[in-house]
């Protein structure tokens, strides 16, 4: 779940986490990728969102867990599932799915006191060439963020990284206003992790730092805005949003991934109803 973004010049709340922390985390981040690959199971059309929202709150707690989505400051389901121009905080409903939408599913759990959050973008058969290009470049793009999450390297870095790619490269919108974050015992920690900005700037990135990492890209332009709801962000111009996520830690030489795409994507290679990238896509798990 994406934060809001706020500038600060401190970044003292910044929490470490040991090895074995670490290692806690992972577990809630695989927990969140096993969900994810249970979505990509029965997604197709016809298929609501208010019944997924379910299937994963079930889901999830039959694993000893917790939604940790579920009343985060009022919001009142167990994912956030977005659809089309929906950026993020999408309200699951009872809307049918239509060939051709594509929806960010985003998932967070409480798994022995830590937390696990992240996301990936599902298309309901062929969304259109525009659409299928969004897809692939924002998910490199998250690829590349990671690329820079080594210690020694700065925040800016990883931002930079997904602006380069996205929006100089293609021209696309990156939301301004929903950051990726910290994560460990909370579901938003310090430091913010915009997917713009400057090479070299921010908070330094130390070994332990662990991270959600979630380039949110729009086809058009970079507005948005939030509906009556107070949650759910649409982009202003009506045109699809792609939203990907990672849980990482920092390390020396390459970042850690925590959570883990393959499972993911082995069930939607599984499923007919989904148009995968997953063979043309050359950044990843």
């Amino acid at each position: 779940m994406p934060g809001l973004v706020f500038y600060t010049n401190t970044y003292s709340m910044i929490l470490y986490k040991t090895d074995e922390q670490v290692e806690q985390m992972r577990q809630s981040a695989l927990l969140v990728s096993t969900t994810l690959a249970e979505v990509a199971k029965i997604l197709r059309a016809g298929i609501t969102t208010l019944s997924l929202d379910k299937m994963i709150g079930e889901f999830i707690r039959d694993h000893k867990a917790i939604p940790s989505f579920l009343n985060y400051h009022g919001y009142p389901f167990n994912s956030c599932l977005s659809v089309n121009d929906v950026v993020v905080h999408g309200f699951p409903n009872k809307s049918e799915l239509k060939e051709g939408d594509i929806i960010s599913v985003d998932v967070g759990v409480i798994l022995n006191g830590w937390h696990g959050d992240h996301a990936y973008t599902f298309s309901i058969g062929d969304p259109g060439t525009a659409v299928r290009q969004l897809i692939r470049v924002t998910r490199e793009s998250l690829y590349l963020g990671i690329e820079k999450a080594i210690s020694g390297n700065r925040i800016g870095d990883i931002s930079y990284a997904i602006q380069e790619h996205t929006e100089k490269k293609f021209g696309y919108g990156v939301v301004r206003e929903l950051v990726g974050h910290g994560l460990g015992k909370n579901l938003h920690e310090d430091p913010q992790v915009p997917n713009f900005g400057k090479r070299g700037s921010g908070p330094k990135l130390k070994e332990g730092m662990t991270l959600a990492i979630e380039p949110m890209i729009n086809l058009g332009k970079k507005d948005v805005f939030t509906e009556e709801d107070g949650w759910t962000v649409r982009t202003k111009d009506g045109k699809p949003s792609v939203h990907f996520e990672h849980d990482i830690c920092v390390r020396k030489n390459k970042a850690d991934i925590l959570s883990d795409y393959s499972i993911i994507e082995k069930e939607e290679c599984k499923n007919s109803n989904l148009y995968t990238l997953t063979a043309s896509i050359t950044a990843g798990n």
